[in-house]
């Protein structure tokens, strides 16, 4: 196992799942692999999210009467820089063992590259830069966004420029093009 759960990380990354579970499992899935310890925030009957710390799934539909199809998740990696930490899920510290309150990208990326796993460099958000930088695994479709500058936001003291915010998933080609044309053009990473 890879020191201080970068194996979970990478798998994440490798694999756009969190214990194989993606954006298009349901709620019931996630919860099965997961666990009940969550919190959920319906909005509009539409829109679900089910917090369980560390991982966040969500959900939508177009009425009530429809059953929730997957949009996405997300690791709030942040999260662990809290003074008063959240927990992490209980099977996540089962398989991987202890996080620590920060993720340094470097580190993450240069794992990856040795397992011939790239993460090229995408233009931000534009409202978002040059506070965040974006990587992009484009077989897994999973983003890692990292702490570019400290400025604009509220972020974590605990955070330092190169530590990783959130990796989320998925990020689809069609979302880096328009990144992309946002950002003028320009190609960032190769």
């Amino acid at each position: 196992m890879t020191p201080y759960s970068l194996a979970f990380y990478m798998d994440v990354v490798t694999t756009g799942t969190v214990l194989g579970m993606g954006p298009a499992n349901s709620p019931d899935d996630v919860t099965e692999v997961l666990g009940p310890d969550f919190g959920e925030n319906v909005f509009n009957n539409r829109s679900m999210c089910r917090d369980y710390g560390l991982a966040e799934f969500y959900w939508d539909r177009a009425s009530a009467d429809l059953p929730w199809s997957g949009h996405h998740f997300s690791l709030q990696v942040h999260r662990l820089a809290y003074p008063n930490r959240i927990p992490v899920e209980d099977v996540l510290r089962a398989r991987y063992g202890r996080f620590t309150p920060r993720l340094r990208f470097e580190k993450l990326q240069r794992l990856l590259a040795r397992r011939g796993v790239p993460l090229p460099e995408i233009p931000e958000i534009p409202a978002n830069a040059p506070y965040f930088r974006t990587f992009w695994q484009p077989d897994s479709r999973v983003a890692v966004s990292v702490i570019g500058m400290h400025g604009k936001y509220s972020t974590p003291e605990n955070l330092r420029v190169g530590d990783v915010y959130k990796i989320h998933a998925p990020v689809t080609a069609e979302e880096v093009e328009w990144r992309r044309t946002q950002a003028g053009g320009a190609r960032i990473g190769h």
